[in-house]
């Protein structure tokens, strides 16, 4: 069976899965399509653990000719994040910079070392032994928040503008310092050369504002270029060659082609959208964009589900990863708390805000891309286990239960 035959089985069951919840389920599509990738991935471990139909074998082959740094780092990542940040309102993100900016730099590099550090002085009481880097990894995978899904029930239940910007804004920058983050702490981990904290820093200062720049001067050029055209097919095709074109040279100029992605995104979406796109134009990018964020995602959690096929594993390996659950929410609790306590000394928001934004902050696709990225060795299965873990309680428990905290922080 070959790696097509496979795909297009997957994704003709997420299609019925999708349809079958907007005939009878009716939850948000983005939860609704992680959830047919989650239960669909699980139901893939339980036949594979009994060697039905042969499936481990097949799976096992197909998965051992995949390079999936290259295919998550290097290829998809640019489209998930360009399709996300889209959809950020600078105006209203003008207005809540300080929170933003707090949360997705000081928050994501916290919550890093925090989950990191916890992690590695908890797995020892279950004997489990993790070099610190690669609970530095897992820290770095995890922090970033994949908010996609908790931002379709905001639209859907009309949820409070800031609460809406600071979930999308957050999510999106602190998307791009996480990356930075764990591709800064790979190279640690990874170089073949020793490389010191310093020349990580360097680094990390380096992609970071490197990528921002060349981001938003990708954006600028193809705003300009779209503005000289009426004609919303080649406008969308001008924003693929950002997340193909750019975001390869983005990598090879040695900056963050991550954040460039998220750069270009709001640059695009807000300016390229706001002066250079007919009505026609803006609706038909949103729903390209849409779909392939929705379709990505789904392929993400069903990869992991192919790994976690062949991967061995131990009872201790799997009370690690309902530990990590509790564990990465705590942190999250106090990276966000700590500043959002000290912000409403001067701001008022509406209520419930700091816990929807712990609650609301749930992982997904961008820390299953970046746990599968990881490269072979004792340690990645562990990490992917957890990481497995925590995602599927943010979608499936998180995600299902924000709504009413939504609901309840609308002001009347």
């Amino acid at each position: 069976m070959s790696i097509y035959t496979i795909a297009s089985i997957i994704l003709t069951i997420a299609v019925f899965a999708t349809y079958l919840n907007e005939r009878f389920i009716k939850m948000p599509t983005t939860i609704a399509i992680m959830t047919s990738s989650i239960t669909l991935s699980l139901l893939l471990i339980v036949i594979g653990r009994y060697h039905h139909f042969g499936l481990e074998t097949i799976i096992t082959q197909q998965i051992s000719h995949l390079d999936f740094h290259a295919l998550l780092i290097d290829g998809m990542l640019s489209f998930l994040l360009f399709a996300g940040s889209l959809h950020v309102d600078i105006s209203t993100l003008k207005q809540h910079k300080w929170e933003v900016g707090v949360l997705a730099m000081l928050g994501t590099v916290a919550s890093t070392f925090l989950v990191g550090t916890l992690i590695y002085y908890v797995l020892p009481l279950i004997s489990i032994q993790l070099d610190y880097i690669y609970c530095l990894l897992f820290g770095a995978l995890i922090s970033p928040t994949d908010p996609i899904a908790v931002l379709a029930t905001f639209k859907e239940l009309n949820a409070p503008k800031q609460l809406d910007v600071k979930v999308a804004g957050e999510s999106l920058f602190n998307d791009g310092v996480g990356i930075v983050m764990f591709l800064s702490l790979y190279q640690l981990a990874f170089s073949e050369k020793p490389l010191t904290w310093q020349d990580v820093s360097l680094l990390f200062m380096q992609q970071a504002v490197g990528g921002l720049v060349y981001g938003l001067t990708c954006g600028y050029i193809i705003t300009k270029l779209i503005k000289s055209i009426d004609n919303y097919k080649v406008e969308i095709l001008l924003t693929l060659v950002v997340t193909s074109g750019a975001y390869i040279l983005a990598n090879a100029l040695g900056v963050s082609g991550p954040l460039a992605m998220v750069a270009a995104g709001i640059y695009i979406g807000n300016s390229g959208r706001n002066t250079a796109m007919s009505e026609k134009s803006r609706n038909n990018l949103d729903t390209f964009w849409e779909l392939i964020d929705e379709v990505l995602n789904a392929m993400l959690f069903l990869l992991i589900g192919f790994e976690l096929l062949i991967l061995e594993t131990r009872m201790s390996d799997i009370i690690a990863a309902l530990i990590a659950i509790p564990l990465v929410l705590f942190v999250r609790y106090i990276t966000v708390a700590i500043p959002m306590a000290l912000f409403k000394l001067r701001r008022k928001y509406v209520p419930y805000t700091i816990t929807i934004l712990v609650w609301g902050g749930l992982r997904g696709g961008l820390a299953v891309a970046l746990a599968l990225a990881l490269p072979q060795s004792t340690h990645r299965e562990l990490i992917l286990l957890m990481t497995y873990a925590v995602v599927m309680f943010s979608i499936l428990v998180q995600g299902m239960t924000i709504k009413s905290f939504v609901e309840k922080s609308r002001v009347n």
